[in-house]
């Protein structure tokens, strides 16, 4: 039974994340569509990890096993035709081995949170990341966040219904860039907890505004108190864009 890897991207608007579930449609779901309308084959679709509703993708990682052995390009022509019209595309397909896993495999996840900063409602970008309209100073963000990076308790920046069994998570890269009117925040991590990215850029949000201090973050994170958080930042800026095995 070969196995192969599929990296996938999505524009996650009208889904409910990545995993199925019983209240619209996924992700996982409709992978698992159409490499049935494919070859026949209900077969599970395993990702590197969960995205939640709204949330993009331009590198999710996923693996799954067939029956029938298939040359790589066919699946993800053929996979790609059955998605149609939807937005979700494999753009790379591969075998590989039987002890790949694109979870538990994985070194590390990428993500990049884009922020438009300016008055005028968004057109092209709607829904494809955060409008703010206060000025931000994206020099002291990108200074600030640096005491994110390192191994902490997140416990901060970590969703209520975070499943993970721990809130020790290590940052090992966080950047953040601006270009015109164009804000981002580039973050990589070995893994990371529900809702930490967003968690962290609506809190950068507050320094970049001039509310919060470098010593108000470090407080923050200190604490490991949920209600120290600054606003959650939406999904639609959020892309996972790279996952390294």
């Amino acid at each position: 039974m070969p196995r192969y890897k599929l990296t996938i991207e999505y524009e996650g608007t009208d889904f409910v994340g990545w995993q199925k579930q019983e209240n619209g449609p996924s992700i996982q779901e409709e992978l698992t569509r159409a490499i049935q309308a494919f070859c026949g084959e209900e077969r599970d679709v395993y990702g590197s990890g969960r995205t939640d509703a709204g949330v993009h993708a331009t590198g999710q990682v996923a693996h799954v096993d067939l029956e029938r052995g298939h040359a790589a390009g066919t699946i993800r022509d053929a996979v790609n035709q059955h998605l149609k019209p939807l937005p979700i595309a494999v753009l790379e397909c591969a075998e590989t081995d039987r002890d790949f896993d694109a979870r538990f495999s994985a070194r590390q996840r990428h993500y990049l949170y884009r922020i438009i900063n300016r008055r005028a409602p968004l057109t092209l970008d709607r829904n494809r990341a955060w409008l703010v309209n206060r000025p931000l100073d994206v020099g002291n963000m990108h200074e600030v966040a640096q005491f994110l990076a390192g191994h902490h308790d997140f416990t901060t920046f970590r969703s209520v219904h975070c499943q993970a069994k721990s809130p020790l998570k290590t940052i090992d890269r966080i950047e953040l860039t601006g270009s015109g009117d164009e804000i981002e925040m580039r973050v990589s991590a070995r893994s990371f907890m529900h809702n930490q990215v967003r968690s962290i850029m609506g809190s950068l949000k507050l320094v970049g505004e001039g509310k919060w201090s470098g010593n108000d973050l470090i407080n923050a994170l200190e604490a490991r108190d949920r209600a120290m958080c600054g606003p959650l930042a939406p999904a639609h800026g959020l892309y996972l864009i790279r996952v390294d095995y």
